[in-house]
């Protein structure tokens, strides 16, 4: 797999996922039997930097991981898609693990525990060496997700725009419930933020994406691309909005397929396409992402997506 000069830093989580499916209903004191329980990669930070080494965009990552198997499982799957892991942390708290319970439609649920998550920390002082590698992009992967970095997230945007990065933010749910308190001051330093509609309604009071887009972008953001799940997704910028509709697909589940689409919409627009190209794009490997179980399973090479594409569009 052929990647490039350049690329993308990106900050973020990884995440061991235990896949069980289907599930409708948990029978609370009787056994249930299921089609499969597989194990997959996951956590924003693994799946988009995943989604970009596949595309054959360079991308390395700045996560932790603990000193276990799930850990050493997390950086080998990486490694098969070239993503750079030589900055992951090994920590001595578990590596971070969700049991994601999917039913038969494609919606799921997670049990989750933190873990290393809540032990990645990245000094201003490693960050500039990072930065010094020659890099051409900085991604911030789900803000509200790892607890010591989460104060730092506006210094380092600020850091690698002067550094003369441009720069992304994909921002996950708050479980904390903070939201844009947390969230503003990263805002005017963030050339591409991403939200789907259950954040945007969080951020902003609102279910009205048009609302979330014109809100976030007073607020200093740059460019605001809404995830629509089915529906595709919605791009606002000065000039307007940009409605990208999504590829017709039967949903299998629709774990990371957000962090799929972020990961194809950045390595478009850093090989220069327009928005509505970049985000035609990233719908394409999202649809890809949850027609397979797994947050990355479905997640393929650029040839393959994009022959993908044309098939749809000749059909």
């Amino acid at each position: 797999m052929k990647t490039e000069k350049g690329g993308v830093l990106c900050t973020g989580n990884l995440v061991f996922d235990i896949l069980v499916r289907p599930v409708d209903e948990i029978p609370w004191g009787k056994t249930a039997h299921v089609e499969s329980i597989e194990q997959h990669s996951g956590g924003n930070g693994c799946s988009t930097s995943y989604t970009l080494g596949m595309l054959g965009t360079r991308v390395r990552l700045l996560g932790a991981v603990g000193a276990d198997a799930f850990g050493d499982f997390l950086v080998e799957r990486l490694r098969s898609a070239c993503v750079e892991t030589s900055g992951l942390r090994r920590t001595a708290a578990p590596t971070a693990t969700s049991v994601a319970i999917v039913a038969h439609d494609g919606a799921r649920g997670f049990l989750h525990r933190r873990g290393s998550s809540a032990e990645m920390y990245v000094s201003p002082e490693e960050f500039e060496r990072e930065l010094a590698d020659g890099f051409q992009h900085y991604h911030v992967a789900a803000p509200f997700g790892q607890t010591r970095m989460r104060p730092l997230h506006p210094d380092l945007l600020r850091r690698a725009r002067a550094a003369g990065l441009s720069t992304s933010l994909d921002t996950h749910w708050d479980s904390e419930g903070i939201w844009l308190a947390d969230l503003a001051p990263s805002l005017p330093a963030t050339d591409f933020l991403f939200v789907n509609e259950d954040e945007a309604r969080m951020l902003c009071a609102s279910a009205d994406p048009d609302v979330a887009g014109s809100v976030l972008r007073e607020r200093g953001a740059g460019v605001v691309i809404v995830k629509l799940g089915a529906r595709g997704c919605a791009v606002y910028t000065a000039s307007g909005r940009i409605v990208v509709p999504a590829f017709a697909v039967g949903a299998v589940d629709t774990t990371g397929a957000g962090d799929c689409f972020v990961g194809g919409f950045l390595s478009e627009k850093l090989r220069g396409r327009s928005l509505e190209e970049a985000a035609r794009f990233a719908n394409a490997v999202a649809a890809m992402s949850v027609s397979c179980l797994g947050g990355t399973a479905g997640v393929a090479s650029r040839e393959e997506t994009e022959a993908w594409m044309r098939a749809r569009e000749t059909a």
